[in-house]
């Protein structure tokens, strides 16, 4: 079963009929959101589907920003927070996927490579946090991923950290744009920012299992696969 309707739930789509494992992809697409309803609306959709459904296996997708110092005591990380310790009291069987930034094929304005490509492009201006940095991967990576653990019935009743094992300062990312499409960014920069590490050794062999390589063209390549038609 896949709860949600977005670009992870639109990802996971072949588990839809399967009778034993619950993708809960239905949650605040912003991060930057205040809106309480929101929050509340994916604990109470959470917990109707752990009772509805508690011999199922639940997989749930956190985010790696909760290792980001910056974002500590932001509402998105307290409540991502707060859903992972009702998952792990509450849940029989579960896997928390703490996920870094996905790159695919989205209308949610809100992803990091969807802003800059937006903004850039339109020559509109807007902020850079000089000192952040950015981890990207590409959707269906992160899906070869998932999918292998839960064949393999790995790491159950676990976190796992999925990334990319570099980060991207936010002026690589912009330059890069900026190379691709022959154009230059309109922006203000601010020394704001901070940079985290991710630790990936859980799933550091089953991306080399699986050929996944994070080579120093790799966002170009994202680029170039998701924003080609801009």
């Amino acid at each position: 079963m896949v709860i949600g309707n977005g670009m992870v739930a639109k990802k996971f789509e072949s588990y839809k009929d399967n009778n034993k494992i619950i993708i809960f992809a239905s949650g605040v697409s912003n991060s930057k959101s205040t809106h309480e309803e929101a929050y509340k609306r994916e604990i109470n959709l959470l917990r109707g589907t752990i009772e509805e459904y508690n011999k199922h296996i639940l997989i749930y997708f956190s985010t790696c920003s909760i290792y980001d110092p910056g974002e500590k005591n932001s509402r998105y990380i307290l409540h991502k927070k707060e859903v992972e310790n009702i998952i792990q009291s509450e849940c029989h069987q579960y896997y928390i996927f703490r996920v870094s930034n996905l790159a695919g094929q989205s209308r949610n304005p809100n992803t990091v490579l969807n802003f800059f490509v937006f903004h850039i492009l339109r020559g509109i201006n807007f902020d850079l946090w000089k000192n952040a940095t950015r981890n990207l991967i590409d959707i269906d990576d992160m899906y070869k991923i998932v999918d292998y653990i839960l064949k393999k019935s790995l790491y159950q009743n676990q976190i796992v950290n999925i990334a990319n094992p570099e980060n991207y300062t936010t002026e690589e990312i912009i330059t890069t744009i900026e190379t691709l499409w022959k154009t230059r960014a309109n922006y203000i920069s601010i020394p704001k920012g901070h940079t985290f590490s991710v630790d990936i050794s859980l799933i550091t062999p089953i991306m080399k299992e699986l050929g996944i390589r994070f080579e120093k063209d790799y966002l170009i390549n994202l680029l170039r696969k998701y924003y080609n038609h801009q």
